[in-house]
C-alpha cells in the first residue's frame, strides 16, 4: 500500500505513554506467557468470545498491574502515522460514497491510539478487547500492538493486513450512523444466546463487505493499492474467521458460538465489496446465505 509521505487524519487521539494509555506488564500467572504471546492468546479470546483465563498458565486473578512508562519505539512512531494515513483514506473515501450511494453526510469518527489499556465510553479495554469500535462515543480503538500479532502469530502480515483492520472497525461507525447497528443491537438485547450470535455475525460480515467497498475506491479513485495488497487483505480475513480461530487454539470449530463468521465468508463478503463498490450488495440481515 502507498502510504508514506501522505495525508493523515486529524481525528486520531494517541493515548499511547499517557496515564490513560500506559503500558502494563503483567506479574503472576500471566507473566509466563509475556509479550506478543499473551496479546495473541487475549486477541484469540476477543475473536471468539471465550474465557481465555485457562491458557493463561492458571488463574490471572492473583497477578497485578505494573505500569512502564517507555517513550514510544521509532515502530510505534511508524504504525501511528501508517494509522493516521489509512483513516485519512476512509475520510475521503466515505464521504464520497455516503454522498453518492446513501444520500447522506459522512461523520468522521475519532480513532483512539493506546497501549496496554485505556478507557472508553463502552467500558476499559485492554489487550484482550482487541480493535474495536464504541458506538456511545462514535470511537475506535486500537492497540497498534495488534499488528504485530496478526503478522506474528496469526500468520496476516502486509501494511494492507493493517489496513484492513482499521477499515473494518470504520465501517462499524459507518453502520452506526446509517442506524444500522443500533437496531441490529436492539435485535441482539431480546434474542437467544443463538440467535444473537448469528445478528452479530451479520453484523460484523457487513463490516468486512463495507472495508471492501472502502478497498475498491481506494484503488479506483486514490490509487494507493500495490499488487499483493488485496491478497494481504483476504488471508487476514481468512485468518480472523471464528473457525480457523478456533482451531489455531486447538478448539473444535463450533458454529453455534460464532460471533464473526467463518474464514470463508469474511473473505466472501469482503471480497464482494471490493469487487461491486456497492453498499447495497452488502446487506448480511436479508441475504439468503452468508
Amino acid at each position: 500500500m502507498k502510504w508514506q509521505g501522505r495525508r493523515t487524519s486529524r481525528n486520531i487521539e494517541d493515548r499511547r505513554g499517557g496515564p490513560s494509555g500506559r503500558r502494563v506488564g503483567r506479574s503472576g500467572a500471566a507473566q509466563g506467557i509475556g509479550g506478543i504471546g499473551l496479546i495473541a492468546v487475549l486477541a484469540i479470546g476477543y475473536f471468539l468470545g471465550v474465557d481465555v483465563s485457562p491458557l493463561l498458565d492458571g488463574s490471572t486473578t492473583g497477578g497485578t498491574q505494573v505500569e512502564r512508562n517507555a517513550p514510544m519505539s521509532q515502530a510505534e512512531q511508524e504504525a501511528g502515522q501508517f494509522v493516521a494515513v489509512v483513516l485519512a483514506d476512509t475520510e475521503e473515501i466515505w464521504t464520497q460514497v455516503l454522498r453518492e450511494q446513501a444520500n447522506t453526510t459522512y461523520r468522521a469518527p475519532q480513532l483512539v491510539l493506546f497501549s496496554g489499556s485505556t478507557s472508553s465510553a463502552c467500558g476499559g479495554a485492554d489487550g484482550a478487547s482487541g480493535p474495536f469500535y464504541c458506538p456511545p462515543d462514535r470511537k475506535a480503538y486500537l492497540d497498534t500492538e495488534f499488528f504485530n500479532v496478526l503478522r506474528n502469530r496469526l500468520g496476516a502480515g502486509g501494511d494492507f493486513a493493517a489496513a484492513y483492520v482499521v477499515a473494518h472497525e470504520v465501517a462499524h461507525h459507518v453502520q452506526n450512523d446509517l442506524g444500522i447497528l443500533p437496531r441490529a443491537n436492539q435485535m441482539r438485547a431480546g434474542a437467544s444466546e443463538a440467535e444473537s450470535n448469528r445478528i452479530s455475525v451479520q453484523i460484523e460480515l457487513q463490516a468486512d463487505c463495507f472495508s471492501g467497498v472502502w478497498a475498491h475506491y481506494a484503488e479506483a479513485r486514490l490509487g494507493v493499492i500495490e499488487r499483493g495488497d488485496l491478497a494481504e487483505a483476504l488471508n487476514a480475513a481468512r485468518q480472523i474467521g471464528d473457525d480457523t480461530l478456533q482451531r489455531n487454539a486447538g478448539r473444535h470449530p463450533n458454529p453455534h458460538t460464532f460471533t464473526h463468521g467463518t474464514s470463508d465468508q469474511r473473505e466472501r463478503w469482503f471480497k464482494r465489496g471490493y469487487d461491486s463498490g456497492q453498499m447495497n450488495q452488502c446487506d448480511t440481515f436479508n441475504a439468503s446465505r452468508l
